[in-house]
């Protein structure tokens, strides 16, 4: 058998949304809702460019129901650039996938071979004599291991298993869909193993191999860093590596700035602009990156920064726009702690900020917090909860952290009055 590279790719979600992004100012719409897009035809150069035999997608290329048949007709698109570069492409369907009645519709090239749904299916690979071994899922959850029915290897050839799992107890936050070890995913003789539905890239065994490759495109700030596919090389009828590729077109990062010396309040933005720009020249490799900001440390200006709450974001932002067009804030955190500051001179200060202090240890007025707020929930957009840190504390019922912020935020208010 000759030297061969292959593409592994899974967990693509087309025309997924990039979730916390699209009701912002200053965000390019457009490059956001398609960066899915331009993710699959990044992983399509690739395979033109490294003459790979073969494609392998394990699971999840669509997000669910398509709102637009246009999603299913830009892969084909992709799918013909491979077909007239003379490159195969083995898709098994994951749970995404089976949620789709348009995915049974679709127009496919005659070079995507897809997994059925009834039990596992063998395709010959006829460039390289490589024999794949896969099934799709016919529903959301398969209800159990589906690897056991796997036949096993194909003598005098190299065996790909290709298969839409957790394994054994799961990823969190990822279902355990389809449990199985990966001892017994050895047994089965295979020379490598294409999994999917796990979002972070990693190589669970090397003998034999058995990969994650991770999402193509991150949609959220849980899924920060490069995200992109497995390029696996075989010389002599076996696999001698694995190597990642980028293909992301947009890419997550948490940046996290310590405050704790800053005595001012341009003093956080210096450590914050230069924390902006550390992340954008050491991790974006070139792309447009999207950032959480988390402010950490236990400070004087804790209280002022909580009494700039509503305006922090904004300021971060405009922290960001001076280092590149291509850098978004999509949050700003306050993580920081109140340190005890000096008012001797201003009793007052103590004595009123007190009361809110004293306040954590009362359950009647827990309560009241616990009833109006849930009063409030019921009439604002879920999105606006999710995005203040405020009612974020307030849904976990966390009320001490919002009295003792309330009272140092208070301090910082009256101790500039009293200055």
């Amino acid at each position: 058998m000759a030297a061969f590279k292959f593409l592994h790719t899974a967990d693509i979600h087309l025309d997924s949304p990039l979730r916390g992004l699209s009701r912002y100012e200053g965000v390019p719409v457009e490059q956001v809702r398609l960066a899915t897009r331009a993710a699959l035809t990044n992983l399509v150069d690739v395979a033109l460019e490294e003459a790979v035999a073969f494609v392998v997608i394990a699971g999840d290329l669509f997000d669910g129901a398509w709102d637009d048949f246009s999603t299913g007709l830009y892969f084909c698109g992709a799918m013909r650039r491979l077909k007239d570069a003379g490159i195969p492409v083995y898709i098994a369907y994951g749970n995404h996938d089976a949620d789709s009645l348009q995915t049974k519709r679709l127009p496919l090239p005659d070079n995507v071979h897809v997994f059925g749904t009834k039990g596992p299916e063998t395709f010959i690979d006829e460039g390289t004599g490589v024999a794949l071994h896969g099934q799709s899922y016919k529903t959301r959850d398969p209800g159990g291991d589906l690897s056991a029915a796997y036949p096993g290897a194909v003598e005098g050839r190299l065996n790909i298993g290709v298969l839409h799992t957790a394994l054994e107890g799961g990823r969190p936050p990822h279902a355990a869909y389809a449990p199985c070890s990966p001892g017994q995913l050895a047994s089965k003789g295979y020379d490598y193993w294409a999994l999917g539905h796990v979002h972070t890239h990693e190589v669970v065994s090397t003998d034999p191999y058995i990969v994650f490759p991770g999402n193509l495109q991150g949609r959220n700030i849980r899924e920060c860093g490069s995200k992109g596919a497995s390029l696996v090389s075989v010389q002599n009828a076996a696999v001698t590596s694995v190597a990642f590729v980028a293909c992301d077109a947009v890419r997550w990062a948490q940046v996290a700035v310590d405050v704790a010396d800053c005595a001012a309040l341009h003093d956080m933005e210096a450590r914050a602009r230069d924390a902006l720009a550390a992340a954008f020249r050491d991790e974006a490799e070139g792309r447009p990156m999207v950032v959480r900001v988390t402010l950490r440390g236990r400070t004087a200006l804790h209280g002022k920064l909580l009494q700039r709450l509503g305006v922090l974001r904004e300021d971060v932002r405009a922290l960001a726009t001076g280092i590149s067009d291509e850098l978004w804030v999509e949050k700003v955190v306050l993580a920081t702690e109140v340190v005890a500051a000096a008012t001797a001179d201003s009793p007052d200060v103590d004595e009123i900020a007190g009361l809110f202090e004293q306040g954590v240890a009362d359950t009647q007025l827990r309560a009241v917090l616990a009833d109006d707020f849930g009063q409030l929930f019921g009439r604002i957009p879920p999105e606006l909860a999710e995005d203040s840190e405020l009612l974020a504390s307030a849904r976990a019922e966390q009320f001490d952290a919002i009295l003792q912020d309330a009272a140092a935020g208070l301090r910082a208010r009256l101790g500039e009055g009293a200055g």
